[in-house]
């Protein structure tokens, strides 16, 4: 049947699949609920319980897995063996823990719903084993995947990826435990052996070949030849795991670990990542199309009801062991909501427990269904999480190094040491001025104090803290902070009560400048004016221009800028001045609807010379 499926699959389903997302994608971010959910969403409607257009979607499936392989090659890429080294406390310490925890509990609520407890047992492991793809994605399009909680999850996927071989193994015992095995397996040795082997393999191509293979290819094969040896590498080395027993998505992140000090790497990652992209999305597809409506309306009951049951119960499990594990409590919150899911693990798992006849066709059916539930309801979820969670924010009386301001008595006060006021600083600091520093993140105070930089704590847009930084005794006080509604705030306070000190403001943009000269501010300065002029003069004297005429040029454009400033001061708004500024569309020249015949000239000689006149400053002011 998946024969005949595959050559039924012709244009019109192909450009059904790229429709689906082309149209759902854009309509789900848009909504803030995440691509992964537009696919899932897309697959229903397109498959065999929506509009039925595709009758065998686990055929598509097993082609789209190809894109969650290619996914942790490129993960694999960026982690280098060093890297995951240090990481191998949070794989086997962190992640295990993890899975067996989880496990214990979701066996037990499958007991208790009834299931036998070897069932319960498969059931629970199946859905411990989160999805690689889903969680990834959404690391991945919140930039999280480089950061302290993106490397965890990391781990404890990488685990997970480790844990369906003995849980494979552990079905085929079971089978024979209950004598219901259809066919005999291998023996442990023999399973253990061809694992090995092919990790013996990949490991020995990765560190040995790849290096001088893409070589010689670079040197005398094209770049379509390149693309497809990123491909065979990935295949290849996915291929070996699977026939070793192991996980194919393990297979392409260990090749990815092994290249990742190759100077190919670069050169890999942006011949691969293309079809990543696709086949990823198709992968997400697929699996809304293996959503069986049927068996969630007659059994809806107990399907919701293990959803639900399940979700609470491992976010539970993780919370705990995030917390034991000593993560904070926001941290452990997102993982759990994150974690809460099911995977596409479980179809393996559960497939190779009804081949091997511990589950029935009804059990295998439910507990696939709940767990492609719990995967569409994660976006959901974690979404709520988020925008419900408080922002997570350091303590600054627990964090060591941190001081919060109190009693500073210094010549010059600056709020905000983020890369302006860092820069503001040195100086005031060449030339012993003394200075007080405060500012509102923790992280960057503890930073600075490596660096040789006492910051304290403190909310500058605060009038107990202004005056506990001396705010009142600062001869100046310098406002560098980032946030421009931060800035007003700070500026409004210190002209009321202290009135007297002098106000040095970083501007964020012309608007802001505007209003901090209107609240009479001693100086201000947008951020980027000066780095970019300077910039610009660079690229004037690369393009031949002499160093007087780069000089010249600039004093004209900040001529300019501030003619035009006064007028916008002037006026109260940012349209004042336009004519200052200068463009790169030319200016159209009137034409007349018919073309005279003869060319014009000038009846006297005042006409003459005005005309020229004309003409002169015309070419001039194109040419500055």
């Amino acid at each position: 049947m998946a024969d005949a499926a595959t050559a039924e699959l012709g244009m019109g389903h192909i450009a059904a699949l790229l429709a689906a997302g082309v149209i759902a994608v854009p309509i789900f971010r848009k909504a803030q609920l995440g691509s992964v959910l537009g696919y899932l969403a897309a697959g229903l409607a397109i498959g065999p319980f929506g509009l039925g257009l595709f009758q065998e979607p686990e055929v598509i499936l097993h082609v789209a897995e190809f894109g969650v392989v290619i996914f942790l090659f490129i993960i694999g890429l960026e982690m280098r063996p060093q890297r995951l080294w240090n990481l191998r406390k949070q794989i086997f310490g962190l992640g295990l823990v993890q899975v067996l925890v989880a496990g214990f509990l979701l066996t037990f609520t499958g007991m208790a719903a009834g299931l036998r407890a070897d069932v319960a047992f498969i059931v629970a492991m199946g859905f411990v084993l989160s999805s690689t793809a889903v969680i990834m994605q959404m690391l991945d399009e919140r930039n999280e995947l480089n950061t302290s909680g993106g490397q965890k999850a990391v781990s404890i996927l990488l685990l997970e990826d480790l844990a369906i071989v003995p849980l494979l193994a552990i079905v085929a015992v079971i089978a024979s435990a209950t004598g219901v095995a259809t066919e005999s397996a291998p023996p442990l040795w023999q399973t253990i052996g061809l694992a090995v082997g092919a990790l013996a393999v990949v490991f020995f191509a990765g560190r040995f070949l790849m290096n001088p293979v893409f070589g010689l290819l670079a040197r005398f094969g094209g770049r379509e030849v390149m693309t497809a040896a990123a491909l065979l590498v990935v295949v290849g080395a996915a291929w070996l795991m699977d026939l070793g027993g192991l996980s194919m998505a393990m297979g392409a992140f260990l090749a990815g670990v092994l290249l990742s000090e190759s100077s190919f790497r670069h050169q890999l990652e942006a011949d691969v990542e293309p079809f990543r992209a696709i086949l990823l999305g198709l992968f997400f597809l697929s699996v809304g199309m293996a959503l069986d409506l049927n068996v969630v309306a007659q059994d809806w009951v107990r399907i919701v009801g293990g959803v639900v049951a399940f979700m609470a119960v491992k976010a539970v499990a993780i919370y705990a062991v995030a917390r034991v594990f000593r993560s904070s409590e926001h941290e452990a919150i997102e993982r759990a909501v994150l974690f809460a899911q099911g995977g596409e693990f479980a179809f393996v798992l559960y497939g190779a427990a009804l081949t091997a006849g511990v589950f029935d066709g009804e059990i295998s059916s439910a507990a696939t269904a709940i767990v492609i539930l719990s995967m569409a309801l994660t976006p959901l979820t974690t979404l709520a999480a988020r925008r419900l969670l408080p922002k997570e924010r350091i303590d600054p009386d627990s964090a060591e190094g941190v001081e919060r301001a109190a009693g500073l008595r210094e010549r010059v006060l600056i709020i905000g040491f983020g890369r302006f006021g860092q820069v503001v600083s040195q100086p005031l600091l060449a030339r012993d001025v003394d200075i007080s520093i405060i500012d509102t993140d923790v992280e960057m105070v503890q930073a600075a104090g490596t660096f040789g930089f006492k910051v304290y704590y403190g909310d500058g847009a605060r009038l107990d803290v202004l005056r506990a930084s001396g705010a009142a005794e600062a001869e100046t006080i310098v406002v560098a902070v980032d946030d421009p509604v931060a800035a007003d705030k700070i500026v409004e306070l210190v002209k009321s009560e202290f009135p007297l000190t002098k106000l040095f403001v970083r501007a964020f943009d012309r608007g802001h400048a505007l209003r901090l000269v209107q609240a009479g501010v001693e100086y201000q300065l947008r951020d980027t004016l000066e780095s970019a002029l300077t910039f610009s003069h660079q690229v004037l004297i690369d393009l031949g221009f002499t160093h007087d005429e780069a000089v010249e040029t600039l004093e004209d454009v900040r001529r300019h800028d501030e003619e035009r400033f006064a007028l916008q001061v002037a006026g109260g708004e940012l349209k004042a001045g336009r004519h200052l500024m200068r463009g790169n569309i030319p200016t159209p020249r009137p034409e007349p609807i018919v073309k005279p015949r003869r060319e014009a000239r000038a009846l006297n000689e005042e006409a003459a010379d005005a005309l020229e006149e004309d003409a002169a400053l015309t070419t001039s002011s194109l040419v500055r």
